[in-house]
């Protein structure tokens, strides 16, 4: 518990010892000493009162001139914007968990918008900039930051919604039918074929020698609006091209000391040939051995392409006596072109063959494409009665 206060200890009368050198006070001075330690105590309340008035006053004035000296500054180094909704149109991907200031750094490389800075203040002052969706945008070059935004947030009108897919192991002529009847192309008549005639504006490889066969890469594409055939070919040589530096294609020829058009040639063949991509390298390894052999390379798929017949198994005597460069019964060495619009997978297995010493191989199971390779000719005959027996128990199927 408390003492008594002092107050209340030592009364009016009440003696001290003399030999602390004090006397008592009266029951008046001590009111007055309350009295002037209440006023005191209210004046400290009072100047701490003004002094947090003060403080209060010089934050705000320094957050104000800071927001007039940033505005100030802004003025003065405005960033350069463009004006209107600008030009040509151009395709721009924003992907998920991209930032403002990344998407603003994208805008900038396309020509969108003339800075970076520009969009990063108008998506600054939009809250909606936080909800642009991961997308593939069809924006227009040299645009407003402002209108590049508005159109970022209206999905309805800049999201691409046009797909089309070219599945892979497809021939140009394939491709063209494909395109043409693509209703998300909405193409005028004959506007696939007419692009198709003019490779040179395709943006092909050197070594394709003007023949988009095998550079057209398969895929599905996200396609602009009202696109032409061109823009849309030009789609998939522009994928091919990079897939090709990807896996460095012409490098990796060079220094396996095969022509990068052998390469594609070899992979569209494979492409034909089989759809399991455990058997690819092995593909491979036979027709390098069989060209190394001066062997033919007796592929019934060139043939096939020849004669229109391209996804079927066999060929017959007939098709075999054909004249025709793409004849590799009858012919030495691989065909002029590719046959096909070989994959990445293709591509891979053309360039790094599976090592092996086989020369000939074939479908043993046409359901699930198990394919039987060989050494020999006689290895090879017996797996070729693997394939009869099969055909036997499932007739009308080879």
């Amino acid at each position: 518990m408390n003492g008594p206060s002092v107050d209340e200890d030592l009364n009016e009368g009440d003696n001290l010892p003399d030999s602390l050198g004090l006397r008592p006070e009266s029951r008046v001075e001590r009111r007055a000493n309350r009295r002037k330690a209440r006023t005191r105590r209210g004046f400290g309340c009072f100047a701490g009162l003004v002094s947090l008035l003060v403080v209060g006053g010089l934050l705000a004035g320094l957050a104000f001139g800071f927001g007039k000296g940033r505005d100030a500054l802004e003025k003065m180094f405005s960033a350069p914007d463009y004006s209107g909704t600008g030009t040509t149109a151009v395709t721009v991907e924003i992907t998920q968990g991209q930032s403002s200031q990344s998407i603003a750094d994208t805008l900038e490389k396309k020509g969108v918008v003339k800075s970076a800075r520009a969009f990063e203040r108008a998506a600054r002052d939009n809250p909606k900039s936080r909800s642009i969706q991961a997308a593939t945008y069809t924006l227009k070059k040299e645009m407003s930051a402002k209108a590049a935004l508005d159109l970022l947030l209206d999905p309805a009108k800049s999201v691409l919604v046009t797909r089309i897919g070219f599945p892979s192991g497809r021939t140009k002529a394939e491709i063209t039918d494909i395109l043409q009847k693509a209703k998300a192309a909405k193409l005028p008549p004959g506007a696939a074929a007419a692009a198709m005639a003019k490779p040179w504006a395709l943006g092909l490889p050197s070594y394709a020698n003007n023949n988009p066969e095998g550079f057209l890469y398969p895929g599905t594409y996200d396609v602009p609006k009202g696109a032409t055939a061109y823009t849309i070919l030009k789609l998939m040589t522009s994928q091919f091209a990079r897939t090709s530096a990807e896996i460095k294609l012409p490098q990796t020829a060079q220094r396996k000391k095969v022509d990068p058009y052998q390469v594609v040639i070899i992979a569209s063949i494979i492409a034909a040939e089989t759809n399991r991509k455990e058997d690819y390298g092995k593909v491979a390894r036979v027709i390098y051995n069989r060209l190394a052999g001066n062997q033919r390379l007796q592929m019934d798929s060139t043939i096939h392409y020849v004669i229109g017949r391209n996804g079927k198994v066999f060929t017959s005597d007939a098709d075999r006596q054909i004249d025709s460069p793409y004849n590799t019964y009858n012919r030495s060495g691989l065909p002029p072109t590719p046959i096909n619009s070989p994959g990445r997978d293709t591509l891979l297995a053309a360039l790094n063959p599976t090592p092996g010493g086989w020369k000939y191989f074939t479908l043993v199971n046409l359901d699930t494409g198990e394919t039987a390779f060989a050494s020999t000719l006689a290895e090879h005959q017996r797996n070729v009665q693997k394939l009869q027996a099969w055909c036997s128990a499932h007739a009308g199927r080879c």
